[in-house]
This record gives structure tokens, C-alpha cells and sequence, in this order.
């Protein structure tokens, strides 16, 4: 297996000379367009980390990249979002784009600091969202979010005084609400490919507690790893559809299993435990308990 070397950019401005730009204008936010960027196959099989927001839209006709496990061919607009300290790599850029463009923004948490943006940017779940499940834009949503960076630039192109701080926070605050409205709508118009991940979410669960060979209970890390994709983004996804995170839907499906064992068996709570992957019955039987409202005891009564 390749093993891929990993570069970390601990400020803005290290990112500026990396790709061979203008100093940026201030040191905690950078903003300039895609066409700028220098593109070179010297990044192909490179991981990077970045202590600082990476926020993009990329179009780009005659590009071929790929993300991680996915291909994109920037026909239509594409937004990435990248969190500091999230590692993320280009596995190959297959050409060198002449037509290329969009733009780029990143912002250092130092310049959120103080800002009830800094305190909640956590709230929004694609930053954990892999690289490779980036936002696909209508062409009208691509308009949206270029009026709004617009006026980040404008701001940021102006002379910095004591309003500026919170003026491009405010508009990076309404940036990341649309970008949230418009990944739910991804969520909801992929609808085959998302109820297939959701079939193969439930197959992946049922074929876990089938398993003799299986220890332990399913975990959300392992049912987004069989299905290529981040935890964070499987649960967005699967709430978007049912209601449900992944992990409500792993209780879901051994609540069902707990269940059929307490009124086809004669297994003990206990034994009904261990099969399940619980280390201790008492967990087992309070988890029974919080999402039925009966104990497991008190439910296999009820078919005595």
C-alpha cells in the first residue's frame, strides 16, 4: 500500500507560498479566485492538514481529479469544506485545467475568536463530512453563495477597521447556513443512491449480528467503513431519510433481535446479552429498558 506523506500548513500564509501567491492580505482569512491557484501533479499522493478553515467551489470543464475513493469532473460547481486538523489527500489530478475556476476561502479559528460563529461552527456536520462527499451546486445555488462571498471580498479588499471582523463573520455565518440548506437537498434528491445506502446500512447491521464470528457490537465507524463514506456524513444522511442517526439505527436493529430472543428462546437475559455483544447484562437490559419502556424480563413475560 502507498503510504502517502503528509503536509501540514500551520497558517494562511504558508498555504499563499506553497501555491506560489501574493501574500495574503490578512493574516487570519484569505480569499482569491480558483484561476489563481497553481494546480501541479507534484501534489498527486499527498496528504495535507491545514490549522485553518478551507471553504471552495471548483469548476472546472476539461479536469479530472480524484478525492480520496472519488472521481469529479468540475462540470457543474462542486463546494468543499475542510476543517483544521482534518487530514484529507489527492490520490491523482489526471490534468491541468486551463479553464478552471471558482474561488477559495479560508479562515483561521484566531479570526472566529470571540464570535458566536466561533462558538457554533461546530454545529455545522459537513465539516466532518470526508473530503470525498463534497456539495454538488445547482446552478442556481452556485449564484447564491458567489453573491455572498462577494461581499466577503469586498470587505476584505477594503481597509480593515474595527467593523471588519464582524461584518465577514456575519456574511461566513450566512454562507454556512445556505451551504447547509443546499447539502439537505442533496441528501433528498439522490434519492435512489441514498435508499441504497440506507439498504445497505440495515443489510450491514443484520449480516453483523448473524456473524458467529463477530465480537462486540456494530459501531458507526465500522458500518460507514463498509460503505466508503464518514460516519458524519452515513448519519446526516440517514436522519435526512428516517429520522434516525447510524447509531439509532444500530439500537433500532438490535432492539429488534434482543426482542426475538426473548420470546422465541429460553436464553437467559444474560446469555441474550453476550450473543448480542454486550460485556455486561446490565447494559444490555437498561438499553432494553430506555428505548421500549420495559425491562427484558418484564417483556418476555408478556408472551407467558
Amino acid at each position: 500500500m502507498r503510504q502517502h506523506q503528509v503536509h501540514r500548513l500551520k497558517s494562511i500564509a504558508e498555504f499563499h507560498k506553497m501555491k506560489g501567491l501574493p501574500s495574503p492580505q490578512h493574516p487570519l482569512i484569505s480569499l482569491f479566485n480558483y484561476e489563481t491557484f497553481e494546480c501541479s501533479k507534484d501534489i498527486n499522493h499527498k496528504n495535507f492538514v491545514f490549522d485553518f478553515y478551507h471553504i471552495s467551489i471548483k469548476r472546472s470543464i476539461d479536469a479530472k481529479f480524484k478525492y480520496g475513493q472519488s472521481h469529479y469532473d468540475f462540470d457543474d460547481g462542486v463546494m468543499f469544506f475542510i476543517a483544521p486538523n482534518q487530514v484529507f489527500g489527492i490520490e491523482k489530478i489526471e490534468e491541468i485545467a486551463s479553464n478552471k475556476s471558482g474561488w477559495v476561502l479560508m479562515i483561521h479559528p484566531d479570526f472566529l475568536w470571540n464570535t458566536p460563529l466561533g462558538k457554533n461552527i461546530s454545529q455545522y456536520e459537513f465539516f466532518d463530512y470526508a473530503v470525498n462527499e463534497a456539495l454538488f451546486l445547482s446552478e442556481k445555488e452556485e449564484v447564491t453563495l458567489n453573491t455572498i462571498v462577494k461581499n466577503i471580498e469586498q470587505e476584505y479588499n477594503a481597509n480593515i477597521d474595527r467593523f471588519s471582523q464582524s461584518i465577514i463573520v456575519s456574511q461566513l455565518e450566512t454562507l454556512l447556513n445556505y451551504s447547509e440548506r443546499f447539502y439537505q437537498r442533496q441528501f433528498l434528491t439522490r434519492g435512489v443512491s441514498s435508499h441504497k445506502i440506507l439498504a445497505n446500512v440495515e443489510r450491514t447491521i443484520e449480516d453483523f449480528f448473524n456473524d458467529e464470528n463477530t465480537s462486540g457490537l456494530p459501531s458507526v465507524q465500522g458500518v460507514a467503513r463498509s460503505l466508503n463514506i464518514s460516519p458524519m456524513y452515513l448519519s446526516s444522511l440517514l436522519k435526512s431519510l428516517t429520522g434516525l442517526t447510524t447509531q439509532q439505527h444500530i439500537h433500532e436493529k438490535l432492539i429488534q433481535k434482543a426482542k426475538e430472543k426473548l420470546s422465541t428462546t429460553e436464553l437467559t437475559v444474560s446469555e441474550i446479552a453476550f450473543q448480542l455483544g454486550f460485556e455486561h447484562s446490565q447494559s444490555f437490559s437498561k438499553l432494553f429498558k430506555n428505548k421500549t419502556n420495559i425491562s427484558p424480563i418484564d417483556f418476555r413475560s408478556s408472551f407467558n
